[in-house]
């Protein structure tokens, strides 16, 4: 079994509820393996889940079909520069995204997107 690479990812989603803070996190699942927490707590504003593992190998990181959103949430994605590249595509092929904003780094990188339903 060949490893992945490892890509550290914290990922925080505001403005939806927990359902669509998991949907995001299923779509990123593929290409970041298992999160250490899963989104549950209805009663929270703000959805917080790190990826920590070894990535799965390989280029079949498509995401899943059944990640669906009931409203517009932001994300906010934060790690290496390969890590928030990888979650940005991923997750711009599972929802339409549209870029907030940036914060460029060599070592980490912050980056806000929208994600519409």
């Amino acid at each position: 079994m060949t490893s992945g690479t490892q890509l550290d990812l914290t990922l925080t989603v505001t403005g939806g509820s927990a359902a669509d803070a998991r949907a995001v996190v299923q779509a990123l699942q593929p290409a970041f393996g298992s999160p250490d927490t899963v989104p549950g707590d209805e009663d929270a504003t703000v959805y917080t889940v790190s990826f920590g593992t070894d990535a799965p190998a390989g280029d079949d990181r498509t995401p899943s079909a059944d990640a669906k959103l009931s409203t517009a949430v932001t994300v906010t994605l934060q790690g290496s520069p390969e890590a928030v590249r990888r979650a940005d595509e991923t997750l711009s092929a599972a929802f339409t995204v549209r870029e907030e904003g940036t914060a460029p780094g060599d070592q980490e990188q912050e980056r806000e997107l929208r994600l519409e339903p």
